[in-house]
């Protein structure tokens, strides 16, 4: 369904709001960095003598290298931010030939990005009027929630592209890759290409990346911005491992055990993102339950039944999650299998924006999906972490609940 005119209009300056997030990224941390600065001449000297002897003006510098280097990685996402254009071709397509990419042109029927870069795309589903407008970001102030949500994405590239990150993946993604090829153990592997998987929720894409790498078709579906921005550097803009560092753990002095864990340098991605030719993957930009809710047209990528829905730390995003099983119930394919993983922290719940909020627990949600029309197997709980600090004081263990559901015939 097209978007009003308020609606785009207020897309528009979301995403105007964003962009601005990350270019006041270096000023916003610098100056809460100098803050600490100008807490040290409020302690009598005795203290601030001690302070020195311990180092701790050169580690507030340190962290200020550090800041800096992060703000050259942060402006290579955001120095081409229109990507939310349209080359005129399906976004669920195959791959080309590795290293051929399709011009990214931007038409004026939606803020759609679809680019080909081998065999990644990225496309919205919504069709504008107009592409988005990026007039003025300077004018707006990112608030501590905006800069918190850029802190989260930095974390996010810890797990979903870096070594670091292998065993936080491995124990949430592991188990999901290993039901789907359970799932199609019949198929063989040059045919897997003719199944069909989605991933909402997909972050900065990294699952549905390695669903693809296995030989699926695999189309990812994000809503944030912060999310669809970084994805499309690392899967269009990066042509090698370890080519980009960042510091996403200089932004609290909390929890800190030593001052290499928290000045670390993190290398990614930790494995080049090209996928063999004839793969077929894509990225999806929009609300989950207006792109694959209602009639889509069948030119559309999301148009069509899905052989498989994977859900890792996505059902608690629901304001209504009866609508969410049954958005997937309706898009699975006869016989298809939903795989979920996650914990229940409702993100709705106590909100401040007069949003609806239907929290179930554990027990009610199953229920409800066998309501729904799924049938339940293969459950257990799997312990996992979410963007956790391997090398932190502070960590949080969710006792997430894992299944695979098929769709009952």
């Amino acid at each position: 369904m097209p978007l009003s005119d308020a609606d785009i209009e207020e897309e528009e300056r979301h995403f105007s709001n964003v962009v601005a997030t990350f270019r006041k990224y270096t000023s916003y941390h610098l100056a809460a960095n100098n803050r600490r600065r100008k807490d040290l001449f409020t302690l009598p000297k005795a203290d601030r003598e001690l302070l020195e002897q311990l180092g701790y003006k050169e580690k507030l510098d340190q962290v200020d290298k550090a800041i800096l280097a992060n703000e050259q990685f942060l402006n290579k996402i955001v120095i081409d931010p229109e990507i939310f254009g349209d080359d005129g071709n399906d976004a669920f397509e195959e791959g080309d030939e590795e290293g051929e990419a399709a011009d990214p042109s931007i038409s004026a029927r939606s803020h759609s990005h679809s680019h080909s870069h081998s065999p990644h795309s990225h496309s919205h589903s919504h069709s504008h009027s107009q592409p988005h407008s990026l007039q003025s970001p300077k004018e707006y102030k990112p608030t501590e929630f905006d800069m918190d949500k850029l802190r989260s994405t930095l974390k996010q590239f810890v797990r979903d592209w870096s070594a670091e990150g292998q065993e936080e993946r491995e124990t949430s993604y592991g188990p999901m890759k290993d039901a789907l090829l359970a799932h199609f153990s019949d198929i063989p592997k040059e045919e897997r290409r003719n199944f069909r998987v989605l991933v909402p929720g997909a972050g900065l894409g990294r699952l549905a990346y390695d669903i693809a790498s296995l030989g699926f078709a695999c189309q990812g579906n994000e809503f944030s911005h912060y999310m669809l921005l970084a994805s499309f550097l690392i899967l269009n803009k990066t042509e090698r491992p370890n080519m980009h560092t960042i510091y996403p753990y200089v932004h609290s002095f909390s929890n800190v055990p030593d001052r290499t864990s928290m000045l670390r340098p993190i290398k990614i991605p930790d494995v080049e993102p090209t996928l063999p030719s004839g793969s077929v993957f894509s990225l999806v930009a929009g609300d989950f339950e207006e792109i694959y809710g209602g009639e889509s047209d069948p030119n559309e990528p999301q148009a069509g039944l899905w052989d498989a829905v994977m859900t890792c730390f996505f059902i608690d995003t629901a304001k209504n999650i009866v609508n969410y099983l049954r958005i997937i119930h309706k898009i699975l394919a006869p016989g298809g299998v939903w795989i979920n993983l996650g914990p229940l922290l409702w993100h709705w719940e106590n909100n401040h924006t007069n949003d609806p909020s239907i929290e179930l627990d554990l027990v009610e949600v199953k229920q409800l999906a066998a309501m729904v029309g799924f049938e339940i197997e293969n459950e257990r709980t799997i312990d996992a972490t979410y963007t956790t600090n391997s090398q932190g004081m502070l960590g949080y263990t969710y006792r997430t609940a894992f299944w695979t559901a098929k769709k009952k015939i």
